[in-house]
């Protein structure tokens, strides 16, 4: 036996399960859209980096004590 749906209904589908999610479980949508922003602004923070010059560890221990 074969199951075969049409790709509308699948997009319908999965938009009301994303809807119903949202409406349910808000925090962990926030907790989940939170994690996502973080982790892209550390890798651009991290790119940026790879383009500076390096300094050694005190003076970065030197600037965070300021």
């Amino acid at each position: 036996m074969e199951i075969s749906i049409r790709d509308d209904a699948l997009k319908q589908a999965l938009k009301s399960v994303l809807v119903e999610l949202l409406k349910e479980r808000k925090e962990l949508f926030h907790e989940l859209l939170f994690e996502v922003l973080e982790d892209m602004a550390l890798g651009e923070a991290i790119k940026k980096g790879l383009k500076n010059e390096s300094v050694s560890r005190d003076e970065v221990f030197k600037a965070l004590a300021d």
